[in-house]
């Protein structure tokens, strides 16, 4: 993995890693003995109990081996994919192209009620028209050479936004003023984006605030963040998606888009910014 993980992947490693020593121990089995069993060095089994190096499906089958407890393996490896599901790169989530990745979403939109979503580079991928969608998944493909599905791509991930207009869930969504200003797929691509933004306003569901560049910034721009009920952050890294599940962490990522939401306008305020951001297009 590339970059440093966040804080929430860093104690879901430890506690797999704390739960391999408790094993260990309660086998009355040091560090070398684990080393024997196992034909490592004595460095790796150190290395996987203070989490500097996560552990293989087979490296906890091997360790629970040889404290016998294999009955405990399952649990730990189940433990362990989780941890490593919370930071994932983009090249192993697009490795066999776009089109998985848009559908492996339906599951968590189908159980959440409440979306919060802050934008600060893109139009939220709920409020993509197909032109902006194709623009935007072409260049990711392009500049991460995934195999070309983005045609599949985009028509899944307009299926999957229909559900902004479930009117049983709730929908508030922020963006920066120069998400309407940045042309992605040229003006007439930006302009019927632009355009489907008025239309999707009125939708009883949904609140669309655009913070504009005149806000006196009580909160400095950071990278985009989905927060799905209160269970779950996700933000998109150049490199990585981060999935984050720690409720103090959470709980920051709640705050801050309380903040964006105060520097936000709303109704009037942002379909005259998006007006404008039209005009501009001329």
């Amino acid at each position: 993995m590339s970059g440093v993980p966040p804080s929430s992947v860093q104690a879901a490693r430890k506690a797999v890693a704390d739960r391999l020593r408790e094993i260990r121990r309660d086998a009355n089995l040091a560090a070398k003995d684990i080393a024997d069993r196992t034909g490592w060095y004595k460095s790796k089994v150190s290395r996987l109990e203070n989490a500097v190096t996560p552990p293989s499906d087979d490296d906890i089958r091997a360790w629970c081996r040889a404290c016998r407890a294999d009955g405990m393996a399952a649990d730990l490896i189940a433990a362990s994919r989780s941890a490593e599901n919370l930071y994932v790169e983009w090249r192993r989530l697009q490795r066999t192209g776009l089109r998985r990745l848009q559908d492996s979403y339906v599951p968590l939109f189908e159980r959440t009620q409440t979306f919060r979503v802050y934008c600060s580079n893109v139009i939220p991928g709920l409020l993509q028209t197909e032109g902006y969608a194709t623009a935007l998944l072409s260049s990711i493909a392009t500049f991460r050479r995934t195999p070309s599905d983005v045609s599949s791509a985009v028509a899944a991930r307009i299926a999957r936004s229909r559900i902004i207009r479930d009117g049983s869930r709730r929908f508030a969504l922020l963006v920066e003023e120069a998400v309407l200003r940045h042309r992605v797929g040229g003006a007439e691509t930006m302009a019927g984006q632009l355009g489907f933004l008025l239309g999707v306003m009125a939708l009883p569901s949904v609140s669309l605030g655009v913070i504009p560049f005149s806000a006196d910034r009580q909160m400095w721009m950071i990278e985009t963040f989905n927060i799905y009920d209160a269970r779950q952050a996700q933000l998109e890294t150049l490199t990585a998606q981060v999935n984050i599940t720690s409720p103090s962490e959470i709980a920051q990522y709640l705050q801050a888009f309380g903040e964006f939401s105060k520097l936000a306008v709303y109704g009037a305020g942002a379909r005259s910014l998006i007006t404008s951001a039209i005009d501009a297009l001329e």
